[in-house]
């Protein structure tokens, strides 16, 4: 069953492209015709993409791997963050730190100071602090927890990026494409779909067409990680059943040496 349909991307907006004039030629396949002078969607195409880009999502949860979702355009970033937030995914909806995927272990460096200072603050020592040094630590902290508190369980590079315009994130597309990181994107009608692994052509702009895409991407997540669950449960039974009954075999080993004892020392 398809993660949404023709009528809900159709209610979403998913179908509004941006003016011919701002069209990128490479788009062309994904177009279905143009209405006073802003291209259509062909949103029949979308419903095949959002559901290539689920499955494939859905398999990198199941791995136990992490998808950062980029999205720091104003009516994107607070529904994409409690969309994430909500299945354990890291997620950037403030400035792209550059060199984030590039520079990872200075990034790391980053996150492990704000760590720090988290300690510091529960520790003794912080009442021996002045009143001064106290609020420059806490500005520094929520510096850094405001361009990076959002990643901060990410330990290493993600297996995948999540982008909702490819123009915007475009610092972040090339930096994964330069570590080879499979970038999915909402790529519209203005944007270069070669730079993207999994293209999902749709409206970039409209706040209900990202939520609508997001949510089937955090379903597929959900989804994966549900089943992760179930067979890691699963070989956790299967490994204490073959303990149980690797006991039960030593010990009827046992007892059978207490037996062949016992004849031995009749026999004596």
């Amino acid at each position: 069953m398809p993660r949404t349909n023709f009528q809900e991307l159709l209610e979403a907006g998913a179908h509004f492209g941006h003016l011919k004039r701002k069209w990128n030629p490479n788009m062309e396949p994904y177009i279905f015709m143009e209405k006073n002078g802003i291209h259509i969607i062909d949103l029949q195409k979308t419903v095949v993409k959002i559901d290539e880009a689920a499955a494939a999502i859905k398999q990198i949860a199941k791995s136990g791997r992490k998808v950062l979702f980029v999205a720091t355009k104003k009516q994107a970033k607070e529904l994409v963050s409690d969309l994430v937030k909500a299945v354990g995914m890291p997620y950037v909806t403030e400035r792209w730190p550059g060199g984030m995927l590039t520079n990872f272990p200075t990034i790391r460096k980053a996150v492990k100071k704000m760590i720090s200072i988290d300690k510091m603050m529960k520790d003794t020592s912080w009442d021996n602090l002045s009143k001064r040094e106290k609020l420059q630590i806490t500005r520094q902290r929520a510096k850094l927890e405001k361009v990076l508190g959002s990643i901060s369980d990410l330990t290493r590079l993600p297996a995948a990026l999540f982008v909702v315009d490819v123009l915007k994130e475009k610092i972040a597309v090339r930096e994964a494409q330069k570590l080879g990181i499979p970038v999915f994107a909402i790529v519209d009608t203005n944007s270069n779909p070669e730079d993207v692994d999994f293209v999902i052509p749709a409206n970039d702009d409209a706040s209900q067409s990202i939520k609508l895409i997001v949510g089937a991407m955090c379903d597929a997540i959900r989804e994966g990680l549900g089943e992760r669950k179930v067979e890691k449960e699963k070989e956790d039974a299967d490994v204490a059943s073959g303990k149980k009954a690797a006991k039960a075999v030593n010990e009827d080993s046992d007892d059978d040496e207490d037996v062949d004892d016992e004849e031995t020392s009749d026999d004596e």
